[in-house]
C-alpha cells in the first residue's frame, strides 16, 4: 500500500514564517489576501484546486491537520485527495506542543473546542471571500486528534457542514458530543480506522460505532491494516465519499 509523505515536520525553511499562505496544486505559494471578516487573524492555508473555474461552486474541505503538526500538512494532503475536485483550508491547531517547533495540537477542552470552531469559521469566510464555495458542500475532516476535533465541531454544529471525516481519530469524550442529536441524524459521517493499541483500539472504534448508530448518525466505516498511518488509499477514499454526497450519480476521479 501506497504511504502518502506526511512526515511529522512538514514546514520546509522556505516556508517557516509565521505568515499565511495560499498555494495552487503546484505548490506556489503568495501572500493570503486581505479577508472580509474583521475576526483575529488565524493562521492558515489555502488549497486552490488546478483549472480552477469562477462559474463553479466548488466543495470547500477544512482539513484539521494530526498530532504535532500544523496547517501546512494541507499541502502534502490535498493532492493525494484530488487537485481539481475542492478547494480546502486548513487553520492552525489551537494548542503549541511543547519541545517541538511550529507543532500544534487540538486539546479536547471547552475552551479549546471554542477556539477551534472559531479558527474554522474564519478560515471558511476567508476561503469564500477568495473562491466560489458551495454553501451546502463545506465538509470538515481532519486526521488523529484533529479528525476527534472534526467530529466534535460537526456533531456540535451539524447545520454548517455538509459531513464529517475523521482518519484515525476516535469520538470526542466529554463536553456532550451528541447534545444536539437530533440535527446529527442529517449528518453525513466517515470513520477510517488503522487500529492502534495504543492510540484508538479497533475494540474502541467498535464502540463509537455502536453509539453513533445508536444515535441515528448515518456513518460510514473504512477499515484499514493495523497501525497504518495516512495513505494514499485512505486519501483516495476520502475523495470518492465526498463525491458521493456531491454528485451521487458520477463519482470523479482524483486523477
Amino acid at each position: 500500500m501506497n504511504r502518502s509523505p506526511l512526515p511529522t515536520q512538514i514546514i520546509p525553511p522556505s516556508l517557516a514564517a509565521e505568515s499565511n499562505f495560499e498555494f495552487d496544486w503546484q505548490g506556489k505559494t503568495s501572500q493570503a489576501s486581505q479577508c472580509r471578516s474583521q475576526l483575529a487573524a488565524v493562521s492558515h492555508c489555502l488549497f486552490a484546486p488546478v483549472h480552477y473555474q469562477q462559474g463553479y461552486r466548488y466543495p470547500l474541505i477544512v482539513w484539521l491537520h494530526g498530532p504535532t503538526s500544523n496547517e501546512q500538512e494541507l499541502r502534502d494532503v490535498m493532492p493525494l485527495v484530488s487537485v481539481r475536485n475542492y478547494v480546502a483550508v486548513a487553520p492552525r491547531g489551537t494548542n503549541r506542543v511543547e519541545d517541538t517547533p511550529r507543532a500544534f495540537g487540538w486539546e479536547q477542552s471547552a475552551g479549546s473546542s471554542n477556539e477551534a470552531i472559531r479558527r474554522v469559521r474564519h478560515c471558511i469566510a476567508t476561503a469564500q471571500d477568495r473562491f466560489n464555495i458551495h454553501t451546502d458542500r463545506i465538509f470538515i475532516a481532519g486526521y488523529g486528534e484533529g479528525g476527534t476535533m472534526a467530529l466534535r465541531l460537526g456533531l456540535e454544529h451539524p447545520s454548517e457542514f455538509a459531513g464529517v471525516i475523521s482518519l484515525g481519530g476516535p469520538m470526542p469524550t466529554g463536553g456532550r458530543p451528541l447534545k444536539r442529536i437530533a440535527e446529527t441524524r442529517k449528518l453525513p459521517l466517515l470513520i477510517s480506522v488503522s487500529p492502534d493499541q495504543d492510540r484508538f483500539t479497533l475494540e474502541r472504534a467498535m464502540e463509537n460505532v455502536r453509539l453513533l448508530h445508536s444515535a441515528g448518525s448515518p456513518l460510514s466505516l473504512r477499515l484499514y491494516p493495523e497501525g497504518e498511518s495516512l495513505t494514499t488509499v485512505m486519501l483516495s477514499d476520502v475523495d470518492k465519499w465526498i463525491m458521493q454526497h456531491v454528485c451521487p450519480e458520477t463519482v470523479v476521479s482524483s486523477s
